[in-house]
């Protein structure tokens, strides 16, 4: 569904009360009153640079994650400057902290738009930081690029999300599952908006698939005490578990899954939110042997990845991995830049109108965007963390799986985005 440009603006204080209220699980992006007039954007393209926001927890229990995003968003800016800007003009980076928690990406979003007059904002992580964001966005009529994996069920005239939706991850994810002879799943996630709602879906595809649902547990957001938790694990006797834990929580959570001998081999845990990152955080030795879902591995043998790893290690450090969530931060950038370019032109209604087709020679393969959904085309991989500490393909779609937010095309799925 997509949500009309023009919107009434909001103060601080009432974009914060509509985000909290959005965070319910799959919520529609949907207005059912009249459109208002959005505040004239204040974005100057009068002098040689352009302001870009970068939104990203640099603290909190999220950092682990966002500072590694902040820094590929980094790398693309420098390249793209390098590169002779976008339209001419340089890229003028503002950045700000959100510290984990989605009151505070709403109000550093709205400084972004309307103070610091940004052109576009990339960045959040967690959907409860992405729900908060997207009335301020809707709103004032600006553009979010939304980098990370999520639960789907949302579409928005003013997101671009260039991680996966559901069907470009968790469904892939679970169709390796049942290749491989699993018929019941415990599921482990953080207490928020994409674990939720992510096992809201994986219960209706395991019930149109003949797997059984041992137990559902959730843990709140830098959450660190999981001996109850993995003990239910153990005692439940499942074929698998599937993570959504995000965060800190992964690092106490393996360290006690594997405190209790629990194995990849006996029972493994299919996690969708640990990436090359995090693995260091973890302990390599707590998580190897462990499959994870995802679009894109710095293992991946391609010469445009090939390329974005050495630049990425030539910045940041030869010890420096590269992940998912920061190949699709990186990715959203250039992808803007061609959205802009195409359209002559930094106006919101402009880019929209030219982002369907817009394509990028990415690290992970070719993306295009979808004109009608403001998702990409994405390959899935199931992959294997190694001894080395890097993810190894394990399982691969093949080809580029489109975007289908609602699930529209999977009939067990009827009625989980109502």
């Amino acid at each position: 569904m997509t949500t009309p440009r023009s919107r009434r603006t909001l103060s601080t204080a009432a974009v914060l009360a509509v985000g909290i209220a959005l965070s319910a699980c799959g919520a529609r992006v949907d207005d059912p009153g009249g459109p208002a007039a959005a505040a004239p954007s204040c974005v100057d393209t009068s002098g040689p640079e352009v302001k870009v926001g970068f939104l990203n927890s640099r603290s909190g229990t999220m950092a682990i994650s966002e500072n590694t995003v902040f820094d590929s968003l980094s790398l693309a800016a420098e390249q793209i400057n390098a590169a002779g800007g976008v339209l001419g003009k340089q890229l003028a980076v503002v950045a700000e902290d959100g510290a984990s928690e989605p009151t505070i990406f709403a109000e550093k979003a709205q400084k972004l738009i309307r103070s610091d007059c940004v052109a576009a904002v990339f960045g959040g992580w967690t959907s409860s930081s992405r729900k908060a964001m997207l009335p301020v966005f809707e709103s004032n009529d600006a553009l979010l690029f939304y980098p990370v994996q999520y639960e789907g069920l949302e579409s928005s005239e003013n997101i671009f999300y260039t991680g996966a939706t559901t069907n470009q991850q968790i469904i892939p994810a679970l169709d390796y599952l049942k290749e491989q002879g699993v018929t019941s799943l415990f599921l482990v996630g953080s207490d928020y908006v994409f674990p939720q709602t992510a096992n809201k879906i994986i219960k209706a595809y395991a019930a149109a698939n003949g797997i059984e649902v041992r137990g559902e547990e959730y843990a709140p957001l830098g959450h660190t005490d999981f001996a109850t938790i993995v003990s239910k694990v153990r005692d439940a006797g499942a074929g698998a578990v599937f993570n959504t834990l995000n965060g800190d929580s992964n690092v106490a959570f393996f360290k006690e899954y594997r405190n209790l001998g629990l194995t990849p081999e006996a029972m493994p845990v299919l996690s969708v939110s640990i990436a090359e990152e995090e693995v260091g955080g973890v302990g390599v030795d707590n998580i190897v042997g462990q499959p994870v879902a995802w679009n894109y591995y710095q293992t991946l043998d391609s010469q445009a990845n090939q390329q974005f790893v050495e630049a990425f290690k030539a910045k940041y450090g030869s010890d420096r991995v590269t992940s998912d969530p920061m190949e699709a931060a990186y990715t959203s950038l250039w992808l803007w830049k061609g959205m802009v370019e195409k359209a002559g032109s930094f106006d919101v209604a402009a880019v929209q109108e030219a982002a369907g087709g817009v394509s990028y020679d990415a690290p992970e393969g070719t993306v295009t965007v979808n004109g009608e959904n403001h998702h990409i085309a994405k390959t899935a991989l199931i992959g294997k963390i190694g001894p080395d500490g890097l993810i190894h393909t394990e399982w691969s779609s093949g080809a580029p799986i489109e975007p289908d937010p609602f699930l529209k095309t999977y009939p067990w799925a009827s009625g989980l985005a109502s």
